[in-house]
């Protein structure tokens, strides 16, 4: 095993993990940056305010997007179990 491969394992690794995340991630932080300008323009400061519509979409992200996580996910650790013999 040679450290380009390594890094090249690692890079796949950590890109996967980049796609699995962002669409959670990404709309939570759209929803939560929404509802922050929603709370400087009214004054309101109740802390449910900003958690409730983040969990709200963290779940249907999850429901949304999630058959398309699951296979990339499969998908990475089908072709990282089949070429372990490569590694050696």
């Amino acid at each position: 095993m040679t450290p380009e491969f390594a890094i090249e394992l690692s890079s796949d690794l950590l890109w996967t993990a980049i796609l699995l995340a962002a669409p959670v991630l990404g709309l939570s932080m759209l929803v939560g940056l929404i509802v922050s300008m929603f709370q400087v323009v009214t004054q309101i400061q109740e802390m449910s305010l900003t958690f409730i519509p983040k969990l709200l979409t963290a779940a249907l992200a999850l429901i949304a997007f999630g058959a398309w996580m699951l296979d990339l996910l499969i998908t990475y650790a089908r072709e990282l179990i089949l070429n372990i013999p490569s590694y050696f």
